[in-house]
């Protein structure tokens, strides 16, 4: 990912360091009265701005895969608020305390990775990951993430994302069908589950094996077209994933 990290601290920036050496490629950035500390928590990978941190979250917004911010929550949360756009287009965003003892993902976190570089912040600064997302407070299934990590790409639109989604963390009824693609997804699944599948999704093998009126949603595994049948019994509560080859 294409990282840019910013704090406007003293002590925030030697944090920062740490986070720009944890990420190859990735750059600091800090307002220009701190540009001796700066360059010295990151020699080399250092910017300094003169404009407010504000403006300057707004020039790296498109510019970057993830900001990673080391002040707190709120001022992170006004500042970009103008910026945002959709979570299919907004970079990863995370912040962290001074200290870098927590991780906490603010936006994209499944879509833009944020949940997944948190996680790895938090294994190489010792921190703790505070993820909010249901799915992985819960280690159930990202609806949007599943086989993410084996190159499987997924159909749906925005409104069958939320249904498949909201059905799997309510404990609803899912059907996962898996007619191709590696089997395994569960463990490798969003940084890994630890746990056992989720008691309320159910696996079948074929499509033709599920009664739709039995579950909230399918989450399908395939690289066949869709059933003319099954496509209307199965309207706006479908998620189809397609894996690609050797995957």
């Amino acid at each position: 990912m294409n990282v840019a990290v910013i704090s406007i601290t003293r002590h925030g920036i030697a944090t920062a360091g740490r986070v720009v050496a944890a990420l190859p490629g990735a750059q600091l950035f800090a307002p220009e009265k701190f540009a001796a500390e700066a360059q010295a928590a990151a020699p080399g990978k250092a910017h300094t701005y003169e404009c407010k941190t504000g403006e300057q979250l707004g020039k790296m917004f498109t510019a970057y895969d993830a900001l990673v911010a080391i002040f707190s929550l709120g001022a992170m949360v006004r500042m970009i608020a103008p910026y945002l756009q959709s979570k299919e287009t907004d970079p990863a965003v995370i912040v962290l305390d001074e200290g870098g003892k927590f991780v906490i993902p603010v936006l994209s976190g499944h879509l833009g990775g944020a949940n997944a570089l948190a996680g790895h912040l938090a294994k190489v600064l010792a921190a703790q990951a505070v993820l909010t997302t249901a799915s992985d407070s819960r280690e159930t299934i990202a609806v949007d993430l599943l086989g993410r990590e084996l190159g499987w790409t997924f159909e749906a639109t925005h409104d069958e994302l939320v249904h498949a989604s909201a059905a799997v963390v309510n404990d609803e009824p899912v059907a996962l069908v898996q007619e191709a693609g590696s089997t395994d997804w569960w463990t490798n699944h969003a940084n890994g589950r630890h746990g056992p599948r989720p008691a309320n999704v159910t696996q079948f093998d074929t499509l033709e094996d599920v009664a739709p009126e039995k579950f909230a949603a399918v989450l399908w595994i395939s690289l066949r077209p869709m059933p003319a049948d099954y496509r209307e019994k199965l309207a706006g509560r479908c998620v189809i994933y397609r894996p690609g080859s050797g995957s």
